[in-house]
């Protein structure tokens, strides 16, 4: 039974309230799978959507269930079932964009033409950036007599898919497909890649970054492959994948149960965010506020169930993946952060859209928003019109009185199509385009730390060796290999000469006073500075660094074994060979470089 207009109008007031008490700071969020941000750690899968804290005035922080709950309640209100005479809030007005909460309601739910348009449209794209991982989908009916093989298959699947997946988290699809190429010519199946050696697996990722990932791919390869119940398939329900499968989170866990398993599981990405941002009409933080990404999230779960619906009544099928891919392909190639609106299939759906349009046209309004229903997810629109500047001065409007007494536009219509009636007219095509971009809502960057380390290459004479050094199992390059740095203060002004002297006495302490064989007294190896052979720099997520790369030379000619270098547990000494096989992250290799150049 649908829910009454009175209950309906009810909840939603109540949700909105209770959203708009759970501001929260900007912080980092989702980035696009396949995009080409660089060293942004951050993988959809993994959105900490924990609660958001309260304002000052209230004791106690919101637990997560109660985020949760309170965005259920908001999809109670905006997001029930379709009706055949269900009507929608009509498409804001400006300069106030005031509108109920349940303006946010996907259209998409309401339009099985526009969900098949997009499928239609995935159909005959699919294979025009050559994935490799993109495959068929395995309908376990046709192995109903061969359940072994159906295992095996299943396991291949989700293994390259999970591997695709992963290695898609801020890297290009281009830098991806040569990887994901080579990697499964190396490791073809799960258990290959389980009895890899660490070293291997992390010498194989590098330069793509994170290697955590590499590690964490290597013990959850070993550990499904050993366990007796997966025996080498990876689970098929989310919450499992994300339970006991080390690395795999959220978003990951849905592309290997829509992808492999034909599940109803949502896939949600940087750039399925940005799409669902503008078919709803958020202007919202995607990246930081967990109510928006939230919301978002939910109504992604709610898409993929339609689009489940409308297939044959299978429980599983090819179309939770096929819908998961298509909404992906279309926010890495249509609905990019600046759209090509003209070539998308699901303009007719679209919130965003249709307000570029009536913005285009100058259609506005002076009907009263009711403040019962007001929106608490948006920010104002001037925030996005005026860009950083004027959040840092407005966001306080969100909760004045004033603000939700602006004028809107509050009549009811139905989905009509009129917004796609018509191809646009050139001028009219860019006055949408320019709208769309102000969604998601823009954040400023935060500013990246400097600093500058100095990177000190010793190379012992007598067999022409050089110190490396394996960094600790946690933390950023994690067990990779490197040679002995030592950070300088926060000044990132020093001088050639400050940075030889800070270099030679870092080094200095390295070296140990011995005894040679057959001598009365204690003798320090001669260590001579040569010179600085140049500056790498180097970009993280969170740190811009310099890396300054000094040789040194060990002298110990007399042949005196026991003249050494202090070796700790996680240091040894290398040959040119064995450090150009080792696991070193891609801005340290740039440093072997300049070594090797220096040396021959």
């Amino acid at each position: 039974m649908m829910t009454s207009k009175r209950g309906v109008r009810a909840a939603a007031k109540n949700a909105a309230a209770k959203l708009r008490q759970n501001e929260v700071s900007d912080e980092d969020g989702s980035q696009p799978r396949g995009s080409a941000v660089s060293n942004v750690e951050s993988d959809p899968s993994d959105i900490d959507l924990r609660p958001a804290k309260r304002r000052r005035t209230t004791p106690h922080p919101k637990s997560k269930s109660s985020l949760n709950n309170e965005t259920h309640q908001i999809f109670q209100a905006s997001f029930s079932l379709p009706s055949s005479d269900t009507t929608h809030p009509a498409t804001c007005v400006f300069p106030s964009r005031s509108h109920p909460v349940t303006y946010h309601r996907p259209l998409l739910l309401y339009s099985p033409s526009s969900r098949q348009s997009l499928l239609t449209w995935f159909d005959k794209v699919h294979s025009a950036r050559n994935m490799p991982w993109r495959k068929p989908w395995i309908n376990p009916s046709e192995y109903a007599s061969r359940p072994s093989d159906l295992h095996a298959a299943l396991s291949q699947r989700a293994y390259e898919v999970w591997i695709s997946e992963i290695m898609l988290q801020q890297t290009r699809v281009a830098v991806v497909t040569s990887y994901w190429t080579r990697w499964m010519a190396r490791w073809p199946t799960i258990s290959d890649l389980a009895a890899a050696k660490q070293d291997e697996v992390l010498a194989m990722w590098q330069g793509l970054g994170y290697y955590s990932r590499a590690r964490r791919i290597h013990e959850a390869a070993a550990l499904v492959c050993a366990d007796p119940e997966m025996r080498g398939l990876l689970p098929k329900d989310v919450g499992e994948l994300q339970k006991r499968v080390p690395g795999v989170g959220r978003y990951t866990a849905g592309a290997i149960a829509a992808i492999v398993f034909g599940l109803p599981e949502a896939l949600v990405d940087g750039n399925v965010l940005r799409v669902l941002s503008r078919q709803l009409g958020v202007l919202g933080d995607v990246k930081g506020d967990r109510r928006v990404v939230e919301v978002l999230w939910e109504a992604a779960g709610e898409l993929v169930k339609a689009v489940a619906r409308d297939g044959d009544g299978e429980d599983v099928s090819d179309r939770p993946g096929k819908w998961g891919q298509a909404l992906m392909e279309l926010g890495s190639t249509v609905c990019t952060p600046r759209p090509n609106c003209g070539k998308c299939p699901v303009t007719e759906t679209c919130r965003a859209y249709a307000e570029g349009l009536a913005l285009a046209k100058g259609h506005r309004t002076q009907a009263l928003q009711d403040v019962e229903d007001i929106c608490g997810l948006c920010a104002p629109f001037d925030e996005a019109e005026e860009g950083a500047e004027a959040r840092t001065k407005t966001n306080s409007k969100r909760g004045a009185l004033s603000f939700f007494f602006t004028p809107t536009q509050t009549t009811k219509t139905r989905i009509t199509g009129t917004a796609t009636a018509a191809t646009p007219d050139d001028r009219t095509l860019e006055a949408i385009i320019s709208h769309a971009k102000k969604f998601p809502l823009k954040i400023p960057k935060k500013k990246v730390r400097e600093e500058e380390t100095l990177v000190c290459a010793i190379r012992r004479v007598s067999d022409n060796q050089y110190l490396i050094y394996r960094r600790p199992d946690k933390g950023l390059l994690a067990g990779m290999w490197e040679f002995p740095s030592h950070i300088l203060p926060e000044s990132n002004d020093s001088t050639a000469k400050d940075r030889k002297n800070k270099a030679m006495s870092y080094v200095s302490h390295l070296v140990e006073e011995t005894k040679a064989k057959g001598a009365k007294n204690l003798r320090k190896p001669t260590l001579r500075h040569t010179e600085e052979i140049g500056s790498v720099p180097w970009q993280f997520s969170h740190l811009r660094l310099t890396m300054h790369v000094h040789l040194f030379e060990l002298d110990d000619v007399d042949g005196s074994s026991e003249v050494v270098v202090k070796l700790e547990a996680r240091q040894r000494w290398a040959t040119g060979e064995d450090i150009d096989m080792e696991s070193m992250g891609t801005g340290m290799k740039k440093c072997w470089s300049l070594v090797k150049e220096r040396v021959r």
